[in-house]
């Protein structure tokens, strides 16, 4: 099917859009933009600053994608945005571009990002993400797959958020969370697995009490964090993949991971 470009839209010479690309009345797409094939950016929707978007992603009324980063260590250049497939932006969600020359704000595919939610500069989103009606990601903030929020969840700068966890709303997260857990709280703890997350995704009973062991050794046990990677190490399934992957997580964390809550927090 053609591209459809509504009258009252505004196109940008040089912006490159795919087939079957919909654009609304009072839309704006920027010079440097490129939508992928069936992407629907609908009416006073918003795409400018160097921004590539991949193919069907819908972009709700008042919406802005990709605008100019608001870090103050900001000195030109051509940053910019890189988005996949499948992406919904609802109503008055905010998307920033990169700082630096030549680096990218990056989002994956299948995530639902509902009204108001804010991507700040330089983050990293996995894939088949939802974050609820107000969350907000502060700058160079990472968020692993199929990650849930909860509404006006807020994320410290980088702070990382594990994959197939989930943050409770009204949650301020000043450290990672680490996968698999649910965590809360201002600032946020981690309270028990995302269990009903888990099921969703398919992973098994054998998998899910293996993560059960991981939270039970990390937040439960009254261990530190040194002594806990050890007992996670020495643990007959440590090369298994939920151990693995908090293992990881935990190995190269940077703010420390936000502790249990019946935990002490210390190192």
């Amino acid at each position: 099917m053609p591209t459809k470009i509504h009258p009252l839209a505004v196109v940008e010479p040089g912006a490159q859009l795919g087939e079957n690309v919909e654009i609304g009345a009072f839309a704006y797409i920027g010079p440097k933009a490129r939508l992928g094939d069936g992407s629907r950016v609908q009416h006073h929707g918003t795409v400018q600053g160097n921004t590539h978007i991949g193919r069907d992603c819908d972009i709700f009324p008042y919406a802005f994608i990709g605008g100019k980063t608001q870090d103050l260590k900001y000195k030109g250049g051509n940053p910019g945005l890189r988005i996949g497939e499948r992406n919904v932006f609802r109503e008055f969600v905010t998307v920033h571009e990169a700082t630096g020359d030549g680096d990218f704000t990056r989002i994956g595919d299948d995530n639902l990002l509902i009204c108001y939610a804010h991507v700040a500069h330089d983050c990293v989103l996995g894939n088949h993400i939802i974050m609820s009606g107000y969350a907000g990601l502060a700058g160079h903030v990472v968020i692993e797959d199929c990650v849930v929020f909860g509404a006006n969840a807020g994320v410290h700068q980088f702070c990382r958020v594990g994959a197939y966890a989930m943050l409770g709303g009204y949650s301020k997260i000043v450290q990672d969370v680490a996968p698999f857990m649910i965590a809360e709280g201002n600032p946020a703890v981690v309270r028990t697995i995302n269990k009903i997350g888990l099921e969703r995704n398919g992973f098994t009973m054998e998998q899910i009490e293996r993560v059960k062991q991981v939270y039970r050794i990390l937040f439960r046990d009254g261990l530190n964090r040194s002594q806990a990677m050890e007992k996670l190490l020495a643990h007959e399934h440590a090369n298994a993949e939920e151990f693995q992957r908090v293992i990881k997580f935990a190995q190269t964390s940077q703010r420390g991971l936000a502790p249990g809550a019946c935990a002490s927090g210390a190192d």
